[in-house]
């Protein structure tokens, strides 16, 4: 689908209030000296990388809850989110997650993304990205981005497709930077789905 103005909240069950990330988004906003959180962000602390199984959940999670806060949940939603292993690796995709290091606290899951295979793997869709709200506006949902499109041209694939709805306009935006061109609609996979894109690769 897409991201609104890099969307999400990242997993609550399996971090302390110490690395939750509100929690560790005041560490990278807040010092001594009353710095700005722009000052304090560091861009270089983020990685992305694939999908490890114990990320799932915040895969999950940060998809759950961008699409709550815009839409409703579908059953295309539950499909791929309940058993991404199955519903996308097994099935030839990826799953990337951007993660934020800072010292003191392990590496907190900031950013998700997928690319879902067409079975040949000629041809990528590139979904259900998002990205935790406290890191919106710093560029890992760009960084998420460009990782997938190296990635999908890696693989050999020739194109890349994506869903999004008209009213998120920073994800057009990112969509628009990384390449990609808005095409006729037809046989969207949601009903949010107002937006088709395509990136020749």
């Amino acid at each position: 689908m897409g991201l609104a103005g890099d969307n999400g909240s990242v997993r609550r069950s399996h971090t302390s209030r110490a690395d939750s990330p509100h929690h560790l988004a005041r560490m990278v906003c807040m010092s001594d000296d009353g710095a700005t959180a722009d000052n304090e962000f560091s861009l270089a602390r983020v990685s992305v990388q694939d999908c490890a199984p114990g990320q799932y959940a915040a895969f999950r999670e940060l998809n759950l809850a961008w699409i709550r806060r815009h839409f409703t949940i579908e059953p295309s939603d539950r499909v791929l989110l309940d058993d991404p292993e199955r519903a996308i690796v097994d099935r030839g995709g990826i799953i990337l997650v951007a993660t934020y290091s800072l010292a003191g606290a392990r590496p907190l899951v900031v950013g998700a993304c997928a690319l879902l295979s067409d079975g040949d793997r000629t041809v990528f869709e590139l979904a259900k990205m998002a990205v935790d709200v406290p890191f919106q506006g710093r560029k890992v949902g760009y960084l998420l981005g460009k990782e997938a499109v190296q990635r999908a041209r890696r693989e050999g694939a020739s194109q890349l497709r994506l869903e999004t709805n008209s009213k998120l306009i920073p994800a057009l935006r990112l969509y628009e930077k990384l390449g990609f061109t808005e095409i006729p609609t037809t046989k969207p996979a949601y009903e949010r789905v107002d937006v088709q894109m395509t990136l020749q690769l």
